[in-house]
């Protein structure tokens, strides 16, 4: 397997790029066989004993297990589609040159959106422009477009701080090749700093004092507009609002054609965009954002190439883009390459992971599988686009409304010039997609609120391939949430975003076999259908425990053949998950965490969000979307680097979970005494052992209950309303086991 696609000017003996399919191939095709057999034995089981059901109870227990176990059996026979080919890709940037000169390096946009200044702090915005900035690339073909959908001027004022900055840091960076591009991280750094290092320090130090000063004060003073060109900008912006719109503001910052260096060099560019916003139109949050960014960038520079990035992740080295042209730059793949994905990867996670915020799986292994068939999905940050892909499929593009909107246009006009930021105004409006195909068939997808993901699924049914690019050292560092409440907020968000994609008229299961092909299709049906876990995991998180405490069996007795079906599937489907995360480099208390998480997010997060997306379907409920808190107070950030959950506020998505906590344990207890107290219940162990997984996994639960006086501990409103539910539904069913 080694060099393939290295056709066409990439020669064996200087190689852009390799892959090789992981040497557990084998055992995964092997281990899929064998626990399919135990699947459809135990799926038989249920049938059998369904068939043989004297008692309408028996029969509705027996029939919620198998509906159970026939989601859990669909959803791990779609996520095989990963491990039946997952391949491990080398690049060679060292190699590029040999193959292309710097002069034909294709030029490049960047994107980053913010909406919220106070959530979304400006310093840590302008910190990932700043690292892509200053990316080992000619800075004359990078162009950096801030989307602002907050319409902050404290953003704008950020931004213009960050252009007089990147003067200073642009050639530091160039001059010393450091690799931490990211000022913040770089000072934060321990590095024996020469006379020079000190001084860009200074000058960083004052523009985070200015800014600083400006977003506590919450609004943009006069004392810190220092020139003629700040002042028309800011009255600009400000003297354009009207209470019921939004208007569109594009400013650009730094222009190559003019702005230069300290040391003569040419500047990126920089350009502020603030879309247009009104009531009265859709404006499809961030997928909207991106197509407006989309539309004013080929309006304005229409590079062949653009990164899409979230604005707290910055770059985390400079060599990124030559990785992804080792791809870009190779015929054999280039004609049908729509994107290239890195992973996300994240600083400032404890040291075991405690809220699982790796999505070990879900960042790494899953795209590695994905990549061995047509390629990962779209992660919404740390992906280069071809802009072609946007546009169309492969053989044919999809007609723009205007001639300036083609992909292949030919720039000739600076971009200020009146003409082209004209255009980019118009093309920017709120009501410039009405009647025409953005967003539908141009651009980023709407339709769910998982537009990313869909977005990608939508390319590749449409022809396009991807690659996955994950080098040992991680091309982008972003921040995970670090509060529980926003972890589970943000994964409800998912939830409702993937459900909206799988019942669309482009559902993975029916448009997306018949595009890509059965496993591209069982793949994306995976990922789209994950909120579904929720009713398997919740039934066996209440269902064997509340039925236990009147001594009811749903399990075989120890003696029978079937307990060791029962074990092996257990044991198998964690053995096998393990096994992902050690090989993948994880520690055992990282994987204990994930699989923690994994219970917890189906019992909350998808539980809400799968009753939220039935809700909005029937026209009671509108999904929103939230943007995640970037900012933790120092007591909050202690004892998450101390591995404690963090409740603090009172939410319903804490209350199934302790519901499951209490019921666990209490079941647990009352499991011990009738399996160990000589009523000879062995038929009880399973249901036993059930509770007391739950109850080690739901440790930190019971410590926000009742061992912690902290500010983070369990709110007793919750508590309080957890447990007269836990008592409502053991009454309920004792009621109707004594009848």
């Amino acid at each position: 397997m080694e060099g393939r696609g290295l056709r066409g000017g990439c020669t064996a003996q200087a190689p852009l790029h390799t892959f090789e399919p992981l040497q557990r191939t084998a055992l995964n095709r092997v281990f899929a066989v064998v626990y399919s057999c135990a699947i459809i034995a135990l799926l038989y089981r249920h049938t059998q004993i369904l068939l043989y059901s004297t008692t309408l109870l028996s029969f509705s227990m027996t029939l919620s297990l198998l509906i159970s176990d026939l989601v859990l059996a669909f959803m791990w026979a779609s996520s095989q589609a990963f491990r039946m080919y997952p391949i491990h890709r080398k690049q060679f940037p060292e190699n590029l040159k040999k193959n292309v000169t710097e002069q034909d390096f294709p030029a490049l946009d960047v994107f980053i959106c913010t909406a919220d200044p106070y959530k979304e702090p400006p310093m840590s915005v302008v910190n990932t422009a700043l690292s892509l900035m200053a990316y080992d690339y000619p800075t004359e073909k990078i162009s950096v477009y801030v989307s602002d959908d907050g319409g902050s001027a404290l953003t704008l004022f950020a931004f213009m701080e960050a252009a007089k900055f990147a003067s200073y840091w642009l050639p530091f960076c160039r001059e010393n090749n450091i690799m931490d591009r990211s000022p913040d991280v770089y000072f934060s750094s321990a590095h024996s700093w020469s006379s020079k290092a000190h001084k860009i320090k200074e000058i960083y130090e004052n523009m985070k004092v200015r800014v600083g000063n400006v977003v506590n004060r919450g609004e943009v003073s006069e004392i810190y507009i220092t020139n003629d060109q700040e002042r028309e900008a800011f009255d600009k912006w400000r003297g354009a609002f009207t209470p019921q719109d939004h208007p569109t503001v594009i400013q650009v910052l730094l222009d190559n054609s003019t702005d230069k260096d300290i040391t003569g060099h040419c500047l990126p560019n920089l350009i502020y965009v603030s879309r247009q916003k009104s009531k009265t139109s859709p404006h499809h949050f961030k997928a909207g954002a991106l197509n407006v960014l989309l539309r004013v960038s080929t309006i304005m520079t229409n590079a062949p190439i653009f990164l899409t990035q979230d604005c707290d992740m910055y770059s985390n080295d400079p060599q990124t883009p030559l990785r992804m042209l080792c791809y870009i730059c190779d015929p054999a793949i280039e004609r049908t390459l729509g994107f290239v994905q890195f992973p996300q990867r994240f600083r400032g996670i404890n040291r075991d992971d405690t809220y699982g915020c790796e999505y070990k799986h879900l960042g790494e292994i899953h795209p590695m599988g994905f990549d061995g068939l047509r390629g990962p999905y779209y992660c919404g940050t740390g992906t280069f686009f071809l802009r072609q892909a946007l546009f169309g499929d492969p053989s044919t593009s999809v007609k723009s409304e205007i001639l300036e909107l083609r992909p292949d246009r030919i720039m000739n006009k600076p971009i200020k010039s009146p003409d082209i930021l004209a255009l980019a105004h118009h093309v920017a409006s709120c009501n410039y997609e009405n009647q025409n195909k953005w967003g539908y068939k141009m651009g980023f997808r709407y339709g769910s609120l998982a537009a990313d993901i869909y977005t990608g699924y939508r390319l590749q049914c449409d022809g396009w391939r991807s690659i996955f690019c994950n080098p040992k050292r991680a091309a982008f560092l972003g921040n995970a949430p670090l509060n529980f409440v926003d972890v589970l907020s943000q994964c409800k968000r998912w939830a409702i975003g993937l459900l909206e994609t799988a019942s669309s008229k482009y559902s993975p299961i029916t448009f997306g076999t018949k595009s890509m092909g059965l496993l591209m299709g069982l793949g994306y049906s995976y990922q789209a259908l994950w909120p579904i876990l929720s009713i398997p995991v919740t039934v066996y998180a209440f269902l064997p425990q509340l039925v236990l405490v009147s001594g009811v069996s749903v399990f075989p007795e120890i003696t029978e053949p079937w307990f060791l079906l029962y074990l092996f599937l257990v044991l198998g489907a964690y053995g096998q998950d393990f096994l992902e995360y050690v090989l993948e480099g994880a520690t055992f208390r990282k994987w204990w965490n994930a699989q923690r998480m994994w219970m917890i997010r189906n019992l909350s997060s998808f539980s809400f969000g799968t009753a939220e997306y039935f809700l909005k379907s029937i026209g009671l409920s509108t999904c929103g979307f939230n943007v995640t808190n970037k900012v933790v107070d120092d007591e909050q950030n202690k004892r998450y680097s101390q591995g404690i959950f963090e409740f603090g506020v009172p939410s319903p998505l804490f209350v199934p979970l302790t519901m499951a906590a209490i019921i666990n344990l209490f079941s647990f207890i009352w499991g011990t005494i009738l399996v160990f107290g000589g009523s000879n219940e062995e038929g009880l162990l399973l249901q036993m052992l059930l509770a007391g997984c739950i109850v080690v996994n739901f440790f930190p639960i019971y410590e926000a209950i009742a061992l912690r006086n902290d500010k983070g501990k369990m709110p007793t409103k919750i508590t309080i309303i957890a447990t007269l539910l836990a008592g409502a539904l053991y009454t309920a069913t004792s009621f109707i086991f004594k009848r």
